[in-house]
């Protein structure tokens, strides 16, 4: 008997929520974002409502930008935890959950990513998993030697060579090489060692690894880019997609090309799952809920919400806030997001004051305001219709986020037969319905 097909949930939780002004609600912790206990408590609650996985996305230095002059002292993403720090803290008090976070290619050496990753894979009993990102802003670079960042092409192609030193990092071991004999004082079986010894155009390294190989096989890997390069990496390397669609014929066109390409690489189409990004305000009432989200718009600082918009489409205050969103190139450092502002805000006939308050309320993430129902159905539709195996839920704030869920989503998802009732396995991997990985398979 074949078990019905659920889908999967995953809690994104940065600072204190997707909403730009999540900081200043009157019953959010403006301090939050750095207090482990803040995240521990919604990553409890969210293991409490079988979620498969928490998520931290993350930067390598402060990227809000200071246009209009004075956003940044608006702006609450200036002070964080860094991430791994806090899964590993996170890992200790909970038991089944998934724990995913950023690192970068383009900051970071193939050999720290894989120890970190497959620490907190040990630590947490097989429940890592890295979000592999190129990172794109020249505040990053300054914090790194670099006056610029590297070009798009330039990027991918180090990231392509990380991620395939970091797989063979994480095979430096076979399952069952660490024997511990003290009677014969063997404590490896040396036939069971690989040596990566790479020798690449970016990296050289010799490993092997200094961590065994991990109860998941590896950590699993996780990947959120929508370009042709990023789709490849996606196809060739990836066990799970974040992807940003807002409407569902786009999500449908990603979901089928994604899919598609997994078979060049000897891949099935269940290897990969994709999870759109998805910013619920819920309420008992429909009128409970856009009262959510007008309250929180009410608190939009206007040199914010123009903020909110110039990492992807540049400085707009040159053009009337209450004018058309011009026709500009999207070609900047966040090239995907850009373009589908664009197209949204052309679609919408938005003016720049209305393309700020979407932006500003999800962080261009796809939002809908409604019942239980109305955010169950929207979800079941797409979730049936190729465009979802589960949704990244980005809440507007936290607690409130992770609480809507579980008191008012999740049980509607489950009268629908379209989510668990409890954790089916004891790693990520199983809990998402992925197959295990054999040595020399991944």
């Amino acid at each position: 008997m074949t078990t019905a097909r659920k889908m999967k949930l995953g809690l994104s939780m940065r600072y204190l929520g997707y909403h730009v002004a999540a900081w200043r609600h009157p019953e959010v912790p403006a301090g939050g974002a750095l207090d482990y206990r803040y995240f521990l408590a919604n990553a409890q609650k969210a293991e409490a409502a079988k979620f498969d996985m928490i998520f931290f996305a993350d930067g390598l230095g402060i990227r809000a930008q200071d246009n209009p002059r004075g956003a940044l002292a608006r702006d609450m993403r200036n002070a964080e935890l860094e991430p791994l720090t806090l899964l590993a803290a996170i890992a200790a008090h909970t038991s089944h959950i998934g724990l995913v976070a950023t690192a970068s290619t383009t900051y970071n050496e193939p050999f720290h990513v894989a120890r970190k990753f497959a620490s907190i894979d040990h630590i947490s009993g097989g429940r890592a998993g890295w979000n592999v990102v190129t990172s794109w802003s020249n505040e990053e670079a300054r914090n790194f030697g670099r006056d610029e960042h590297l070009g798009y092409e330039a990027r991918y192609e180090r990231a392509d060579e990380f991620v395939e030193v970091v797989k063979s990092l994480w095979q430096s071991w076979e399952d069952d090489a660490f024997v511990r004999n003290k009677a014969s004082g063997v404590f490896y079986d040396e036939d069971k060692l690989h040596v990566p010894n790479h020798v690449g155009k970016h990296f050289q390294v010799r490993g092997p690894l200094n961590s065994a190989r991990t109860p998941q096989g590896r950590p699993l890997i996780v990947q959120a880019g929508a370009s042709e390069a990023g789709r490849a990496l996606a196809a060739r390397e990836a066990d799970l997609v974040y992807s940003n669609s807002h409407n569902l014929e786009h999500a449908q066109a990603y979901y089928r090309d994604l899919k598609a390409r997994l078979a060049a690489q000897g891949r099935a189409p269940d290897d990969l799952l994709i999870m759109p990004g998805l910013t619920p305000f819920v309420g008992r009432t429909r009128q409970e809920a856009q009262d959510k989200f007008d309250q929180l718009q009410e608190l939009i600082d206007p040199i914010s919400g123009l903020a909110s918009l110039y990492d992807a489409l540049g400085d707009l205050s040159g053009y009337p806030v209450d004018g058309p969103v011009p026709q500009i190139e999207a070609g900047g450092s966040i090239r995907s997001i850009a373009e589908n502002l664009l197209a949204m805000a052309h679609r919408e006939n938005l003016t720049i004051r209305q393309l700020y308050q979407r932006v500003a309320a999800t962080y261009t993430v796809r939002m809908v305001i409604g019942t239980p129902a109305d955010i169950a159905d929207q979800m079941e539709a797409w979730f049936r219709s190729e465009a979802a195996d589960g949704f990244n839920i980005c809440p507007a704030t936290l607690p409130h986020g992770i609480d809507d869920m579980a008191e008012l989503v999740v049980p509607e998802l489950r009268r629908r037969g379209l989510f668990r009732t409890e954790y089916e396995g004891a790693t990520l991997r199983a809990n998402l319905g992925l197959r295990p990985l054999t040595f020399r398979q991944d």
